[in-house]
């Protein structure tokens, strides 16, 4: 199982948008300088979460990019099915085979594994909030860029 820099990235703008103390809404430049990402991707991302609703946007002085929900309401499910589709994806999913066949489906062995493996992730991600996400990151690059830029407009 292996996810995509999107989603990785995705979770690092999401979490910078939940800091603590975060109060208004954050550029697209903002949110890629805290990660060192580039803004067109930033912006690609952004617009991904958007049309989940888990982030919202304004434009105008006072716009920006906003989460949509509070952190504690988003979990790491949510954010992984956003942006990669599954939390967890085997050939077996008729929707990742297309229209491909599978001669073993209805003997095969693995199958039950791959189904558990999935529910285990799922149930382990949707546990974990943007919230406690956040949190966790709170002595990372994105707390520091943070607090930088409290300190700018002070």
């Amino acid at each position: 199982m292996r996810y995509t820099t999107k989603t990785e990235y995705g979770v690092i703008c999401l979490a910078y948008m939940a800091m603590p103390g975060r109060t208004v809404g954050s550029t697209a430049k903002e949110i890629a300088e805290c990660g060192g990402f580039s803004v067109p991707f930033t912006e690609k991302i952004l617009q991904k979460l958007r049309k989940t609703g888990m982030v919202s946007s304004q434009q105008g002085n006072r716009g920006g990019w906003t989460l949509a929900r509070a952190p504690r309401e988003i979990s790491l499910k949510e954010i992984v099915e956003a942006l990669e589709g599954s939390t967890f994806e085997t050939f077996c999913d008729s929707k990742r085979r297309g229209s491909m066949e599978c001669r073993h489906f209805s003997v095969c062995k693995l199958k039950p594994i791959w189904y558990r493996t999935k529910d285990t992730l799922d149930n382990l991600y949707e546990k974990i909030t943007l919230d406690q996400i956040a949190r966790d990151l709170m002595g990372s690059k994105s707390s520091r860029f943070l607090e930088r830029k409290k300190k700018e407009r002070s």
